[in-house]
């Protein structure tokens, strides 16, 4: 049995290979040789990786075949829709799972493994032979499914329906679609994928105790309590400390004890009974909690589950894998929460399985900034987002930010996000694209500079775009929601299509991709903040930039400055020992924007349609509007702040900008305009040619000087 034990895995797979087929082609008799054969392969390859973090069960509990009420998908077919759990465990003793904070502290079976499970879904062409071969992996956005984008459609949570697979893009390409789950913050509500793991104890079974923080914010005048990430260890208020403040450059108040209290260990509230939290507020909650779980597992699941589909046949009973055999090709899109997840994906080194094979060949990355996602700390809580105004003292924005390994002069630290992967021979192919907005408030601008905001020269494996002038995902044009200003509604969803596209040729074909186009000191597109002292934001004149002085419209050039955080002297194990604050001399990451032209639209990036034949400025930043923080930065909120329509129109407003007559003349002038601009996108590969095509019907269509 030795012997069978050291057998190259990849020839007991290449077997198992064979017994599908053949069952595929056998009589009754035959097949139930071939099962009774497999079967025992199967436990075979499972002796053989009993050290090594894996799938060890996977059950499908639902199959709706076809499903899209069996529309079909070009040549690809109908599709499957596969729902159900995985089962996993880890050896925390495996060097690629030993540096998960608390793995050493969780509970172990009796083979001395660390278990999960997680929701899986699955929607694969029904004849997989007919699809392209290639996984598309999207990591869920806090358990929810957002492909809508890329298939035109409704999208939804549990995608059912003809209409919410819209026009199918990636289905008509025949990708096998994949979640699964790895945010512990997650809950099961509308069909959110979740995870379970464990919780960490000391070694003689008592509970874990240290700092956590919230950070609490409530945009009505109705709210009367708050909920905890995790219980606290003592109700004793005298070991917390509640604080408020109106502006986020205020001084904090701390909130007498007589003015707060536990409703229980994972709530609180103001006093008195009643009072509710002040509108738009910044309160700030310090307590001692318990029982952290081990988040970092999050990680392994995603590395484990798409190792799995990739390369196994069956799991440890006989389940068999329902991509067995078909997967060449694995591809990651994440949007915003998840982009900055695939960041740390790959800093700590999980696109490494635990036989050192390549997990995912491509990644795009869409609104994570330099940013990682702080799951993997002592009392995680990765549903939070630092923003210009928000979540400040999270383990969010820290060393190292770009993908070079380098030294950080500020910390001292040496490391960078291709360090582990090109040690294990494991890199993938990444596009980290990101809204002006991420370049206002998550300083993404250190994804490709050094910590002073010099230039790097893009890795082999990266390239970076800047999505010129947009916001945080797609706003409504028509409403301001908090901020002054009406939202900005730049749609990035043809670039990400055309870049997906672009980034599957790099992969497969080693099809040179485009250009990286970001803001660059070199090219003189780069505005640099200036760090304020005493304030937790940076600052962008004016003048600098280049901003007009619009009517109507305020201007701080308020920008999220990255700070070195000190979270206490065991945080590179990932331990928080204190609660968070900045660095006493406040040493500052540097950052910057894009330049504007005259409009106030940003020069640097891609440019689509709206920011190369504008109708108004559209701006990655905003600020909060009156009774809301007014003049506090928006969070992910941008601008669309229209031009007039008639010169006479501006003129009589003090309007800076040219109107639309005098930009086009005539609505033909201004579909000709458009016509230009997304030829130009299109040759740079930016714009796929239905999309171009798209943007000029739009056009052709639209009121603008009618």
């Amino acid at each position: 049995m030795k012997k069978w034990f050291n057998m190259d895995k990849e020839v007991i797979r290449h077997g198992l290979k064979l017994h599908l087929l053949l069952l595929t082609m056998a009589g009754n008799y035959f097949k139930h040789i071939l099962l009774t054969l497999t079967r025992a392969l199967v436990v075979l390859v499972g002796l053989a990786s009993l050290a090594q973090a894996r799938i060890i069960r996977i059950e499908i509990t639902s199959v709706q075949s076809p499903t899209f009420e069996g529309k079909a998908f070009g040549r690809v077919g109908a599709y499957d829709k596969l729902r159900g759990k995985a089962y996993g465990e880890l050896d925390p003793n495996s060097p690629q799972n030993a540096l998960i904070t608390d793995i050493g502290l969780a509970p172990r079976n009796a083979k001395g493994m660390v278990e999960y499970s997680m929701d899986i879904y699955i929607l694969k062409p029904i004849k997989l032979a007919n699809g392209n071969h290639k996984l598309f992996l999207e990591i869920n956005n806090r358990g929810g499914k957002l492909f809508g984008g890329f298939n035109k459609s409704s999208g939804g949570n549990d995608p059912t329906t003809a209409d919410q697979a819209g026009e199918g893009f990636l289905m008509n390409m025949g990708y096998t679609m994949a979640w699964n789950g790895w945010d512990c913050s997650a809950t099961s509500a509308n069909n959110n994928l979740t995870i379970s793991v464990p919780v960490a104890k000391n070694t003689d079974g008592s509970s874990i105790t240290g700092p956590s923080y919230e950070y609490i914010v409530y945009d009505n005048a109705t709210a009367l309590s708050y909920s905890l990430a995790y219980p606290a260890a003592t109700l004793t208020k005298s070991q917390a400390t509640l604080t408020v403040r109106e502006h986020l450059q205020d001084t904090a108040s701390v909130i007498p004890a007589n003015e707060w209290e536990y409703v229980n260990e994972r709530t609180i509230r103001l006093l008195p009974a009643g009072t509710t939290f002040r509108q738009s507020a910044i309160y700030e909650f310090n307590y001692t909690a318990r029982d952290p779980i081990v988040a970092g597992v999050g990680f392994a699941a995603t590395r484990d589950f798409v190792s799995f589909l990739r390369y196994a046949i069956a799991d440890d009973f006989g389940n068999p894998n329902p991509l067995a055999g078909d997967v060449r090709y694995t591809f990651s899109y994440s949007l915003s929460q998840p982009a900055r997840y695939v960041n740390d994906f790959q800093t700590l080194g999980f696109n490494a399985d635990e036989q050192n094979r390549r997990v995912l060949d491509g990644i795009e990355n869409w609104l994570g900034g330099g940013s990682g996602i702080g799951l993997n700390v002592r009392f995680a809580q990765p549903s939070r987002t630092e923003r210009n105004r928000q979540n400040h003292l999270y383990p969010e924005g820290l060393f190292p930010f770009a993908y070079p390994v380098m030294t950080d002069p500020l910390s001292g630290k040496t490391a960078g996000r291709l360090a582990r992967c090109s040690a294990s021979n494991t890199c993938p192919k990444v596009f980290e694209i990101n809204s002006a907005n991420e370049y206002w408030v998550k300083a993404a601008s250190l994804l490709h500079t050094d910590s002073k905001g010099n230039d790097l020269p893009d890795p082999e494996n990266v390239r970076f775009f800047l999505v010129s002038g947009a916001q945080h995902g797609t706003g409504n044009g028509a409403t301001r929601g908090l901020c002054q200003q009406l939202q900005n509604p730049t749609n990035a969803d043809p670039v990400l299509r055309a870049l997906f596209v672009a980034l599957d040729e790099w992969v497969t074909k080693g099809t040179v991709p485009p250009a990286s186009a970001v803001p660059r000191q070199s090219t003189g597109t780069a505005v640099v903040a200036t760090p304020q002292p005493g304030s937790q934001t940076g600052l962008i004149s004016q003048a600098a930039l280049g901003w007009p002085t619009i009517p109507g419209v305020a201007y701080t050039g308020g920008i999220t400055t990255r700070y070195l955080l000190d979270f206490g002297s065991s945080f590179e194990k990932g331990f928080i020992t204190k609660f968070p604050t900045v660095v006493a001399e406040r040493p500052i990451y540097v950052n910057f924007v894009s330049k504007v032209d005259k409009d106030g639209n940003e020069l640097a990036g891609i440019r689509l349609p709206p920011v190369a034949v504008p109708t108004a400025t559209t701006t990655g930043w905003a600020l909060r509007r009156a009774g809301f923080g007014e003049n506090d930065g928006c969070e992910g909120s941008g601008q669309n702040i229209p031009f007039k329509t008639t010169k006479a129109e501006r003129l009589s407003t003090n309007d800076p900008r040219l109107s639309l007559q005098e930009r086009y003349e005539t609505h033909d002038g201004y579909v000709k305009a458009i016509q230009k601009s997304v030829q130009t996108l299109t040759a740079q590969r930016f714009l796929l040619p239905e999309d171009a095509q798209q943007y000029i019907k739009s056009a052709q269509d639209s009121p603008i000087l009618r």
